[in-house]
Parts: C-alpha cells; sequence; structure tokens
C-alpha cells in the first residue's frame, strides 16, 4: 500500500490540467463556450432581458478555469508536503515552486498544440490561484490548530 496517498492526488490532478492542456484550440473553445452557455443559461432564468456579452463572459470562464485548477494544485501539493512532514516556509515555498513550475511548463506546453498558445498572463493567473490555494490550506490548518490548543 502507498504510504502517501495524497501525493497520487497531485499526480492525478496535474495529469488532468496536461489533458484538459492537450486538447486543441477548436475542442478548449467548445468545452469553455459548453460552460459558458450552461451560466448563462441559468443567470436568465434568475434575471430575464439581461443583456450578456457571451464572448466576453465566455474569457472569463477560461481565465477563472486556470485560477480554480491551480487553487486545486495549491492544496493538493501543500497538503502532500505536510502529510509528507514538511512543514514551516519550506513546505509553503516549495508547494507555490512546484505550482509556478509547472504552471511555466504547461504554458509551453500549450505551444505545440494546434491553435494554442502560452502566456505569460496565464502563468500569473496560475500561479496566482496555487497561491489562494496554498493559502486557504494555510487558514484552515491554522484554524484547526486553534480549536485544538
Amino acid at each position: 500500500m502507498y504510504k502517501n496517498p495524497s501525493l497520487i492526488a497531485v499526480i492525478l490532478w496535474i495529469a488532468l490540467i496536461f489533458y484538459l492542456s492537450h486538447q486543441p484550440a477548436t475542442m478548449s473553445n467548445e468545452l469553455s463556450t459548453g460552460i459558458t452557455e450552461v451560466i448563462v443559461k441559468t443567470v436568465e432564468k434568475v434575471i430575464p432581458n439581461m443583456d450578456f456579452d457571451i464572448r466576453g463572459f465566455n474569457h472569463i470562464v477560461r481565465k477563472n478555469a486556470h485560477f480554480f485548477a491551480y487553487l486545486v494544485l495549491g492544496l493538493l501539493v501543500i497538503n502532500a508536503l505536510r502529510r509528507s512532514e514538511l512543514y514551516g516556509y519550506r513546505s509553503i515555498g516549495l508547494a507555490l515552486l512546484i505550482c509556478v513550475i509547472y504552471a511555466i511548463s504547461d504554458e509551453v506546453h500549450q505551444l505545440f498544440i494546434p491553435g494554442r498558445s502560452g502566456e505569460i498572463r496565464d502563468v500569473l493567473i496560475d500561479s496566482t490561484g496555487a497561491s489562494v490555494g496554498i493559502g486557504v490550506y494555510l487558514m484552515i490548518d491554522w484554524m484547526k490548530y486553534r480549536n485544538i490548543r
């Protein structure tokens, strides 16, 4: 039996990000457009006659997907490091470094996918998401520690 299932969660999440990044632009756009349409239809039920810029909103959905994918990655990586008994600033710095390096490699990977591009802006969005994920983990950990005492 493997001793660190949280590391398996990190690897699976990285594989999911890689899979989504490996899709050609047309497939990726179809996925995000489908998600955008579901959101728009839901909002229109609540607020009928609302005028939506669907292209602009689709762009926001795509960038938020980056943010939240890496937020989850940050949570998973810091958790795996902590469960491997690496604590303090070292775990925080290493978790962020792993996420940023993966974000950079993901954007480089996209340079080789038809219709996709690698963007520094996406690395910044990914890194921000990872930082927030790490921060959320640390806040929850701090609250648990505080309640135990």
